[in-house]
């Protein structure tokens, strides 16, 4: 394992390394990135605009710009920055008219005013952090994520769908975004094209991943591509949005809403791991570990890798960055020997 890990963290100038596009929002993204680029500097993080909550919401709808949030957290997690700028750039203001809002949005939001739009503010901004790649938003356009419940009811807005469950009972039946039709940037695109890995999760099925995979031409592109394609299953269920989902649970909602065709590989965290007071806390707050059957997965062409990718943390559960990146560079390099 430590051999593997120097050698493909060694880096060669005179050879290619590999392409990655990671596809998501929320802090699962952001915390395999900050793995993943130890690997490759050329990583694209394709993220997310449907967020209408917390801080990004507020400056969504007192200014009429993108949600910066999921944004800032990726910038934050591929930049080359001391600790104490990250710091700085996760700051919330505690009280006053900014409460709750985070220094790093405000941040976005004048390189956006002072480099001409919200697409060239990103790019001050990761030259300024001295990011490794690049983080492209899906789309440019203002959009809304709707969604409609397995008993009929309408739910309209990300913030609403994340907790649909609990709200309005049953299980989300099918989800959209408004207006229709919305264009992808061309470098998301063309990230996906030249890819040799691309990675869609972890995150929020409803509210991170399908907003990116719905927008037009973005599950074509990656079902055209060459790369080998990995889902990261999350390592939890989330009450409100996907209470009660199995990992196939979880696929079939991408199959019925895009198709197959994007999943090479989903790589699941080794349940059986998990201490048992902080899997106690979280079946208390209505969540469990996402179930799977290697066997149906499996007979729905679909490779399934488990390991050890978790971390505990303050008694909560994550993806563990090193780890998760070092599982995918691992299985692309023993498919690429093939």
């Amino acid at each position: 394992m430590t051999d593997f890990t120097e050698q493909i963290r060694l880096y060669e100038p005179h050879r290619r390394q590999p392409r990655i596009a990671a596809i998501g929002g929320g802090h699962g993204l952001s915390a395999m990135l900050r793995g993943l680029k130890a690997y490759t500097r050329d990583i694209t993080a394709i993220v997310t605009v449907a967020d209408d909550g917390g801080g990004s919401g507020m400056l969504r709808e007192d200014l009429g710009m993108l949600p910066p949030g999921d944004i800032r957290n990726c910038i934050i997690a591929l930049s080359q920055v001391e600790p104490v700028m990250e710091r700085l750039m996760q700051y919330r203001f505690p009280e006053g008219t900014l409460q709750g809002q985070c220094l790093g949005n405000l941040l976005l939001v004048a390189t956006s005013d002072i480099s001409g739009g919200f697409l060239e503010g990103i790019r001050t901004l990761d030259d300024v952090l001295a990011v490794t790649g690049q983080v492209l938003p899906v789309s440019l356009e203002n959009l809304s994520l709707n969604g409609i419940m397995s008993g009929g009811q309408l739910v309209q807005g990300e913030s609403s769908l994340g907790r649909a469950q609990a709200d309005v009972g049953g299980r989300i039946h099918r989800v959209w975004l408004e207006p229709g039709g919305a264009q992808p940037l061309p470098e998301v695109l063309e990230a996906i094209r030249q890819a040799d890995i691309i990675v869609i999760g972890p995150g929020s099925l409803y509210t991170s991943l399908l907003p990116n995979l719905l927008i037009d031409g973005v599950s074509s592109a990656i079902k055209r591509s060459g790369a080998i394609k990995f889902y990261v299953a999350n390592i939890m269920t989330q009450p409100g949005e996907t209470q009660g989902y199995t990992l196939q649970d979880h696929l079939k909602a991408i199959w019925d809403h895009c198709g197959k065709g994007l999943i090479d590989i989903a790589l699941v965290n080794r349940s059986g791991k998990i201490p048992e007071d902080i899997l106690a806390h979280y079946i208390e707050d209505g969540a469990e570990i996402v179930a799977y059957d290697a066997q149906r997965v499996k007979a729905d062409g679909i490779e399934l890798v488990e390991a050890d990718l978790a971390e505990y943390k303050k008694g909560r559960i994550r993806h563990q960055s090193d780890l998760l990146a070092l599982k995918i560079m691992d299985l692309y390099s023993k498919r690429r020997r093939k």
